[in-house]
């Protein structure tokens, strides 16, 4: 196998595990929660995406890692998990602007993770990092769209109107 088809087959088979343990056991157990209560415990991976970083860091990925990658991963990671735990605060303490806060750190968030996945002439460079993509990707991307589905959802009324269920 190459490097990116090993790589293709690792973040799917990544993205399959989280999706069906998701479907299994986490998704039943937030549909009990409170709308605030689900969105904090799916925006918590998202808060330690800091751990981005590394892609700047010499001796964790390959010195020939595509600067354009390592620093727009970086970045984006950072600038996403700082609004996540932004979001995190918000939702523990309730305030008005909540939702909309767990809204821009999802669009951010997936902004990120869309520019990160489009580069795969990274892949050969992750080094130490493989395991980012390979496995911290999925569960974000999953975490995602359980939040995105949580969030459209909130919204609907059965009357058609549009209004915030909390």
């Amino acid at each position: 196998m190459t490097i990116e088809q090993v790589f293709g087959t690792q973040f799917a088979l990544s993205l399959i595990v989280v999706s069906l343990l998701s479907l299994w056991v986490v998704r039943p157990w937030l549909e009990k929660q409170t709308l605030p209560d689900a969105l904090f415990w799916l925006t918590i991976p998202h808060a330690f995406r800091h751990i981005g970083l590394v892609f700047v860091v010499p001796g964790v990925v390959a010195p020939s890692m595509p600067s354009t990658f390592a620093g727009s991963a970086a970045y984006g990671d950072l600038a996403a998990g700082l609004l996540a735990i932004l979001a995190l605060v918000a939702l523990q303490r309730r305030w008005t602007l909540m939702l909309p806060i767990v809204w821009a750190a999802n669009i951010v968030g997936i902004i990120d993770l869309a520019n990160a996945l489009r580069q795969a002439e990274a892949i050969p460079h992750m080094g130490a990092a493989w395991y980012i993509p390979t496995f911290v990707v999925p569960v974000l991307l999953v975490t995602h769209a359980m939040m995105i589905s949580r969030l459209i959802r909130a919204w609907r009324v059965p009357d058609g109107s549009q209004q915030p269920v909390v």
